[in-house]
């Protein structure tokens, strides 16, 4: 399903992209290291298609978070360093499926097992980024 490209919903992406943040902000308390990088791939995954929203394009799918990361910072010089960030953000453990599934994992590990701690440089990083793809959707 395409997404219509508007600022008004790439405004709503966003609003949900921050729920999603804070319910990573809300899980750090209690010990779901898994859950909070889960959570946070995906308010980045709603940042990013805000962005391209904003952009005035269609939204018909992605190639991943780096590949919309890329193509963001091609297009928009106010997101240099956007790959470099969500990079950062997957070499601290954020995914969207290694968090959840054993399958990712050697047996007989699970994914709260493989991600015991997650640092709040994580959701400061993840902030970051969320600010730096609703700057574009506030100019338009």
């Amino acid at each position: 399903m395409a997404l219509t490209p508007s600022v008004p919903e790439a405004l709503r992406w966003l609003c949900q992209a921050t729920s999603d943040l804070q319910a990573a902000h809300n899980d750090i308390p209690h010990c779901c290291p898994n859950w909070v990088l889960f959570k946070v791939h995906r308010a980045l995954e709603k940042a990013l298609v805000a962005a391209v929203l904003c952009r005035g394009e269609a939204f018909a799918g992605h190639r991943g978070l780096i590949g919309m990361a890329q193509r963001l910072e091609a297009e928009e010089p106010e997101l240099r360093g956007l790959v470099l960030d969500v990079q950062w953000l997957y070499d601290c453990g954020m995914d969207g499926k290694a968090t959840q599934y054993p399958s990712y994992h050697p047996f007989p590990m699970t994914p709260r097992e493989a991600f015991p701690s997650v640092d709040e440089e994580v959701l400061k990083q993840a902030q970051k980024v969320l600010g730096d793809t609703e700057g574009p959707c506030g100019q338009k």
